[in-house]
């Protein structure tokens, strides 16, 4: 699987010299390196053959292929030459399987970045193939140009390329998923022809009330280029409020981080870590158990973001209506069509699992405002390895910032009229 860690990301090749001089100037986590564009690299008197380094292992990244990265980079091809490769040539040159194959020469889509049928793709997570000088060429703008002044740089399609702001303009809650306002879950199906029913759900948003009260620890930082894997004294519990104090955020909370789809979902999410940026929007993963070993392999492999205990399970009963939400593994899972995909479409993205630790609470996503603005969105796991769809997450959390923006316009509006 494609992990979020630098250090794995750049492997053996002529990337892992430029290490250092990547975290000076703040290239120092996966996700923002990905981005990087010709000016930015021209900027670091980067080579052609890292510039073409730097592009082979981002495609091969976007679709869980980063085991064949030294292989590949030291034929000395650019990623253009690659592609046009027999799948004999690939074979033999690279030992890839045949399903990778398949995999690698699918230009169209990348493998650890799957939205749901329903959702089009981002096109802004695509990347350009037709001419080498030409690679890497990302370009998406803020949402809100007048707040986010950068541009982030992202990948286009030579011949569909958009702005972040014309993509999120498209993103709709189409038909495959209720959207109550701010609550959202995957509809229930029939299970075992209708002689199991599924556990039922709260319909309404958690009350700000049972969340900004609950002491949570943090058990990593985000990840940067270099950090210490764990962290090694433990920092003392917290208000979960202080999270979001400045700042809005997400929080993902995973039933078990050695689930393959609880992977699967982390790592998706935390792909899409540059928009999120973008928007001014934290990330945060939230864990009911702490148990060293799996969070070592859960960060930051499959999540480079900051990590959370709740002891309590605080934020999981909230996703409950107050009190846990539970599943057996022989109904939520053996007699769950809908769970057997999930876990099918986490399989395919090449993600390895355990099973340790306590599987059947189930766990969902919050975004919060900053401040007391309140739940601005709750996703819950019906069934076990639904996920929130990114799409929907990506368009409350720019509604949250232009909303943010608004407010501190006419703010400014009347503090002016004051005087």
């Amino acid at each position: 699987m494609a992990s979020f860690s630098i250090e794995e990301f750049v492997g053996e090749g002529v990337l892992k010299v430029l290490l250092p001089k990547l975290l000076e100037e703040g290239w120092d986590d996966v996700p923002t390196l990905k981005i990087m564009n010709t000016d930015d690299m021209d900027a670091l008197s980067m080579t052609q053959l890292e510039k073409d380094a730097l592009e082979i292992r981002s495609y091969l990244h976007d679709r869980a292929l980063m085991q064949y990265g030294d292989r590949v980079e030291s034929s000395g091809k650019c990623l253009s030459e690659l592609l046009n490769l027999s799948p004999g040539d690939l074979s033999s040159q690279f030992g890839m399987k045949r399903g990778h194959i398949a995999r690698f020469m699918d230009r169209t889509s990348a493998c650890a970045d799957h939205l749901p049928n329903s959702h089009p793709s981002l096109a802004t997570e695509k990347i350009s193939l037709l001419s080498k000088n030409t690679s890497i060429q990302r370009s998406f703008q803020s949402v809100n140009s007048q707040k986010f002044h950068s541009k982030l740089p992202t990948r286009n399609s030579s011949t569909n390329s958009k702005s972040l702001q014309q993509s999120l303009a498209s993103f709709k809650i189409k038909d495959g998923y209720i959207f109550k306002g701010i609550v959202s879950m995957e509809p229930a199906e029939p299970r075992a022809c209708g002689c199991v029913q599924p556990p039922p759900v709260v319909e309404k948003v958690a009350p700000y009330s049972t969340i900004e009260n609950i002491s949570i620890q943090k058990l990593t930082p985000e990840y940067k280029m270099g950090m210490e894997h764990l962290v090694k004294t433990k920092t003392p519990p917290m208000k979960a409020s202080e999270l979001w104090r400045n700042k809005p955020a997400v929080l993902l909370c995973i039933r078990r981080p050695g689930c393959i789809m609880c992977r699967a979902e982390a790592h998706q999410l935390y792909a899409k870590k540059p928009i999120f940026d973008s928007l001014g929007i934290q990330l945060f993963a939230v864990l009911h158990e702490h148990m060293e070993s799996e969070i070592k392999d859960f960060w930051p492999r499959y999540w480079g973001g900051v990590v959370l205990f709740d002891r309590g399970t605080e934020f999981f009963k909230a996703l409950g209506g107050g009190k846990l939400l539970k599943e057996k593994f022989l109904s939520g899972f053996v007699f769950n069509p809908r769970a057997i995909a999930n876990y099918k479409r986490a399989k395919a993205m090449g993600i390895k699992q355990n099973f340790k630790g306590e599987g059947e609470i189930k766990g969902g996503l919050f975004v919060v405002g900053s401040g007391r603005s309140g739940i601005a969105y709750q996703f819950i796991e019906r069934n076990f390895g639904d996920w929130a769809p990114p799409a929907e997450v990506i368009e409350i959390c720019t509604q949250l910032q232009q909303n943010q923006h608004e407010g501190h316009e006419e703010s400014n509006t009347r503090s002016q009229q004051s005087e």
